[in-house]
């Protein structure tokens, strides 16, 4: 089957310029004075035995202004790589051309689904360009990642688009290994983390799941950075572009309500290298707490009478996300904040204390959504299932996939 890899890489102004108020908001995007992270995974994809499909690297800028550097950056980093497989870069001029392309061929409705700026929508350019180069499978992968296993192709392409048991495998997901090469997380845990549970509630999902055979089973998270979907799931669903974070999970739980599972591989794993997050603690929480809350208010927001549904509960998504999506979650960040803001306090830092006893008032306010979560699914599922059915005509799609700059055939 056809397969296309898609890398996203996000990059900023250079370090000294620092960020401003209408920037972008990602985890650690790369300043263009920094070689950052991109190189060093292309360079690993040498290892691998099978290199039957094509690469995508998208360039994606966290302000309009660095745009055409970002595109020459990262085009001068492929063009000093032998990865040895057809490579495309996809960045902001890219997406002007595909946006005129749709808009003359009577498609300007599906413009507002192709963006470059936040995590969703550079997800959907995921599943989005795969169509258009004419792909079965879409990887994901991220720049911060090393290849360590020669036949990671292999394993990624076995079981998808297969039926086992009478279940269709549409997406399968592999895992990280953290720099120690083991899948479990490792971090000093505060005080305050004793009521915010995330690493242990997480570490024991990954034991259930990761730790444990068989090889391929249901699972109830996923890491949008070691992702595989078969054409099936990527033209009918999409990531939720009101989604900031964990888009990953999120997108599960969409695939979950349309009737699909998503399976994880106990041995499709890749080293996850991250950068140090540069971000204080209080706004990383603030970040799960809009999340969280998101994804809770998607399940309560659940239509029994819409026709084709399949309802999800916290309690199938148990340990890990399921543990922060239950009533309970308000309690767990109040407790957790009032514990971390006194930690801020005996530190003299009363500004972060300040935003931390904030955070209680966003999760009991301004986080929860105000329109119906889930009744915006539906209406941008099916505009999305609308805008790939209508890139798979030839014409079109040979005129989209001209979007593309080829830097490597």
């Amino acid at each position: 089957m056809k397969t296309t890899m898609v890398i996203p890489s996000y990059w900023a102004r250079e370090h000294a310029l620092g960020t401003r108020e209408t920037d972008a908001v990602y985890d650690h995007p790369t300043p263009l004075d920094e070689e950052g992270t991109l190189k060093r995974t292309l360079e690993s994809l040498s290892i691998l035995e099978d290199k039957d499909f094509n690469l995508v690297v998208i360039a994606v800028a966290n302000a309009e202004d660095i745009a055409e550097r970002v595109e020459d950056k990262v085009t001068g980093i492929i063009s000093s790589v032998s990865a040895d497989v057809p490579t495309y870069l996809f960045s902001h001029s890219h997406l002007r051309r595909v946006h005129n392309t749709l808009k003359q061929a009577d498609g300007e409705r599906f413009c507002e689904l192709l963006n470059l700026r936040g995590y969703s929508n550079i997800r959907n350019l995921c599943l989005f360009l795969p169509h258009v180069l004419g792909s079965d499978i879409a990887v994901l992968i991220d720049d911060d990642e090393l290849f360590e296993d020669p036949f990671f192709m292999n394993r990624a392409r076995e079981f998808i688009g297969r039926t086992l048991d009478d279940e269709f495998i549409g997406a399968v997901a592999g895992y990280y290994l953290q720099p120690d090469g083991y899948w479990r997380v490792k971090r000093e845990k505060s005080e305050w983390m004793k009521y915010w549970d995330k690493i242990d509630r997480m570490n024991e999902a990954f034991e259930q799941i990761i730790g444990r055979g068989p090889r391929l089973k249901e699972t109830p998270f996923v890491f949008g950075g070691n992702m595989i979907v078969h054409r099936e799931i990527f033209t009918r669903i999409p990531f939720d572009p009101n989604v900031t974070r964990g888009e990953d999970i999120d997108f599960l739980i969409n695939m979950r309500m349309f009737g699909y599972t998503f399976s994880l591989d106990n041995t499709l794993a890749i080293k996850h290298l991250p950068p140090p997050h540069s971000s204080p603690t209080w706004k990383q929480h603030r970040e799960d707490i809009y999340r969280f809350i998101f994804e809770r208010a998607k399940l309560r927001d659940q239509d029994t009478t819409v026709a084709g549904m399949v309802p999800v509960s916290a309690e199938e998504l148990s340990p890990y996300p399921g543990a922060f999506l239950t009533d309970a979650l308000e309690g767990k960040i109040a407790r957790a904040c009032m514990i971390l803001a006194d930690d801020y306090r005996a530190e003299g830092k009363e500004a972060d204390r300040a935003e931390t006893l904030k955070n209680i008032d966003i999760a009991t306010g301004e986080a929860h959504p105000v329109e119906n979560t889930f009744h915006q699914l539906l209406t941008i599922q099916k505009l999305w299932e609308q805008m790939m059915e209508f890139a798979s005509q030839e014409k079109i799609k040979k005129r989209l996939t001209q979007a593309l700059t080829p830097i490597k055939q």
